[in-house]
Formats: C-alpha cells, sequence, structure tokens
C-alpha cells in the first residue's frame, strides 16, 4: 500500500530564509509536491493571520498549525467529516490545544513587577518596535500581534534571570518555548502533539491508510515535532545549532540554510520513498 506522505514545516528559518523571509528556493520543491499530492503543512510560531496571507503567497490551501501547535486549522474541503473536540469555524474545523491568549497575559502580568525592565512582550510593544525586534514590515508586524493562544516575550535581561524567569511561569502553569528570537508562552501544547492530533485526522479521513509524516525544523520549538514524525529534517542555522533530538533514526541533516536545505532534504526523501 502506497503511503500519503504529509510534509510538517516549520516557517522562519526552515521554508523562509531566516533574514530576508524570502521562500524563492523552495519554490521547485513546492511545486513538486503539489504535483505529487503531498501536502505542505505550516508547522510555525506565527498567526493564523499571518499564514492567511502566507499561504496565498505560497499557494497552498491545506491545513495548517499556528503558534507553536497551539491550535490545528483544518479546511473543510480536505477533511469533510469533522474530526471529534473540533469547533467549525470560517470553513475551518479548528483544534485548540491551549487556553486563549488574555490568560497568557495574566500570568506574564504577575511577574512584571519582579522582572521589571528584563523583557519586552508583543502585547505592549509598538507596531515600530515588533518591526525592529522582528525584521518584518509594518503590516506583516500587525499581523504577527494577532495572537489568540500565545505570547511572544522577548528576553533582554541576563540568563540566569532568564532562567527564573521561565521557571516561575512553569510554576504558575504555563509552557515556555525557546523559538529563534522569542519565548513563546502558552499551554501545554507543542508542534509534536499537533501533528499527532492532525497525522490520526487525515488516517481516519483516509480510511486509515498508511501515511508517513516529515517534519523540517530548525530550533528548539520544532523538537517535539520533529521527534513525533516519521522522518525529522534537521535545518542548517546559521544563529544556532541544529536543534537536540533524541531519536537517531531517520533523521536527516542538511547542508544548506532555510529554504534551500528544505529542498536538498526532500529532494533526498523523495527519491528515497520513490
Amino acid at each position: 500500500m502506497l503511503k500519503q506522505l504529509l510534509v510538517f514545516t516549520d516557517m522562519d528559518g526552515t521554508l523562509l530564509d531566516h533574514h530576508d523571509y524570502s521562500y524563492a528556493p523552495a519554490l521547485n520543491m513546492l511545486d513538486i509536491l503539489k504535483g505529487r499530492h503531498i501536502p505542505v503543512i505550516p508547522t510555525t510560531s506565527k498567526t493564523k493571520a499571518e499564514l492567511d496571507s502566507l499561504m496565498g503567497d505560497l499557494q497552498l490551501n491545506g491545513p495548517f498549525i499556528v503558534e507553536n501547535g497551539a491550535a490545528v486549522y483544518v479546511p473543510q474541503h480536505v477533511i469533510q467529516n469533522q474530526p471529534s473536540d473540533t469547533l467549525a469555524s470560517e470553513g475551518f474545523w479548528v483544534k485548540a490545544f491551549a487556553q486563549p491568549r488574555e490568560h497568557w497575559l495574566a500570568l506574564i502580568d504577575e511577574l512584571a513587577e519582579e522582572f521589571d525592565g528584563e523583557f519586552l512582550q508583543f502585547s505592549t510593544m509598538s507596531v515600530q518596535q515588533i518591526m525592529e525586534h522582528t525584521g518584518l514590515d509594518e503590516c506583516h508586524a500587525k499581523l504577527a500581534n494577532s495572537r489568540m493562544y500565545s505570547e511572544p516575550v522577548k528576553w533582554i535581561g541576563t540568563p540566569e534571570r532568564k532562567t527564573q524567569f521561565v521557571t516561575q511561569l512553569q510554576q504558575l502553569g504555563a509552557t515556555v518555548l525557546q523559538g529563534g528570537r522569542f519565548l513563546g508562552v502558552s499551554g501545554n501544547c507543542d508542534k509534536g502533539q499537533a501533528l499527532q492530533w492532525l497525522v490520526s485526522a487525515f488516517q481516519t479521513s483516509l480510511g486509515h491508510k498508511a501515511t508517513l509524516s516529515i517534519a523540517l525544523g530548525d530550533s528548539g520549538n520544532d523538537v517535539a515535532m520533529l521527534e513525533a514524525s516519521d522522518i525529522a529534517v534537521r535545518i542548517k542555522s546559521q544563529p544556532h545549532a541544529y536543534p537536540p533530538l533524541t531519536r537517531t533514526d531517520n533523521v536527516f541533516d542538511s547542508t544548506l540554510y532555510g529554504p534551500s536545505g528544505w529542498s536538498e532534504c526532500l529532494t533526498k526523501i523523495l527519491i528515497n520513498e520513490g
């Protein structure tokens, strides 16, 4: 039985270049995957509003996972029978794994006085500040701040104090993930749980046809997804080392950066899988 391949991909530093957010080196591979009816599923710290724009640019119309696994959006045309534990919203089945943003803002606010001046957070930053700290233009900076399930925090204090800050947030019930630029504060969710849920939903929809999940990522917030997938691809990054994994089987490391490495490894995998 031929397996249905599913490509779960991080965006910044993986499908998108770390510096200029270009995906040009991946366009040919995106066309190949579309021609083979292999879904490319953005699995990202980005918001739904950011992805609505980006999915159009990339000509993707399948599922996507937002805010580091906080929610999965499945277009109703992709899976016609509503998966359990989902809500119907604007043409999507939505599976939420985390509480709303307001909950996490309240927890961060409890620590604001103790860690005064040691961090910045999206909800209190100006659009100009978000642009400066992300490299995004004004339009995309606004989209990045339209979060529903999480809050990005930019740590500017010492590493020791950062550890204390993260520990206290965890004691308050938050999960804190280190992304490429920001700490992501949210619930007990990650890209791995979201990937596993969506793979299961696909299998049910396909009549339990076998699937093969391929995950591609470059940073710490991709580890859960890389560990949970059938095949893990670590994308080479200039700012940091490959994300550390406990698994050793079916792991590919790109020799090229960002979208060039993305295409490099998917080419190898597609050749292996026939």
